[in-house]
């Protein structure tokens, strides 16, 4: 805001005196907003937004934008998706930057609009109105076996997907439930490592006949670099939306809808490679 720091607490005691709040509250080394400069930034955040469109060039120009993009998202987006989009956005603008939030479902409306997050990319697992959104493409879901797996040379049925153990992995985005919704009225799988990342089961998939059961394009990156065999689903699962999310103020920005658009198009044509180099077909049930 090019304001010393003496003279942005005097701005801060004027606005605490002139609408009689605190503003924030210090918590050990955080100083945590009250419920008042919360409702302040509601009310304020698009109208000054909107200010800022109508006072940039009306012509966006990548090489000269500077601006730091702030992007919530899941871990899963991060390993699989969305750094194959980085080369063509730094090509384009050398000068951007990047501030990379650990996406929270539960909040993700509060974090585009109340924590500067400019763009989420997930799965959504709600209605996300009032924001808006694009999905960038339909992920299906494999299975992962050691090549000394019992079923590694044979085709897998239901009931072997039951009997045999299974490891799930968290960075998987909300997998599990949907399985668990797939195979409803069926006997638990066998549960025997939960794991955040896929290295833990990737250290005993060799000692015992492991499942793991993941998106498809986490299958698709780590299954040759691992050796492992890649296996279909054998009952049916409807391949889900991944999705870029924003909230309505960010709509007609020239920057935010430069960044949209590259991430649109270099993680669409990610996703639809992948599907057509595993013989998958996104578009029906698998």
């Amino acid at each position: 805001m090019n304001l010393s720091q003496s003279a942005m607490s005097r701005v801060l005691g004027r606005l605490r005196h002139l609408i009689d709040d605190p503003l924030f509250t210090r918590h050990g080394q955080h100083l945590i907003p009250t419920e008042k400069a919360l409702a302040l930034n509601r009310e304020l955040g698009e109208p000054l937004e909107t200010l800022r469109q109508l006072l940039s060039p009306a012509e966006f120009n990548p090489k000269s934008c500077d601006q730091t993009f702030t992007i919530a998202t899941t871990d899963y987006a991060m390993q699989t998706i969305l750094p194959f989009a980085l080369p063509r956005i730094y090509q384009e603008a050398p000068n951007v930057a990047f501030e990379f939030l650990p996406l929270q479902h539960e909040r993700l409306v509060d974090q585009l609009t109340y924590d500067g997050a400019d763009l989420a990319i997930c799965r959504p697992i709600r209605s996300v109105e009032p924001l808006q959104s694009e999905v960038l493409g339909r992920v299906g879901v494999l299975c992962l076996l050691s090549e000394h797996h019992p079923l590694a040379q044979s085709s897998m049925t239901l009931q072997d997907y039951l009997d045999y153990p299974h490891s799930m992995i968290a960075i998987s985005d909300g997998v599990k439930a949907l399985l668990e919704q797939a195979l409803e009225g069926l006997p638990a799988r066998r549960m025997v490592l939960r794991a955040y990342h896929l290295e833990a089961a990737l250290a005993i998939i060799d000692t015992m006949p492991l499942i793991i059961t993941v998106p498809a394009d986490l299958a698709y990156l780590v299954a040759e670099r691992y050796n492992l065999v890649v296996k279909p689903l054998p009952f049916s699962f409807t391949p889900f939306d991944y999705s870029m999310i924003w909230h309505p103020r960010c709509e007609h920005s020239p920057a935010q809808e430069w960044l949209r658009s590259i991430v649109k198009e270099e993680c669409g044509k990610l996703i639809a490679k992948r599907v057509e180099d595993m013989g998958l077909d996104n578009s029906r049930p698998i």
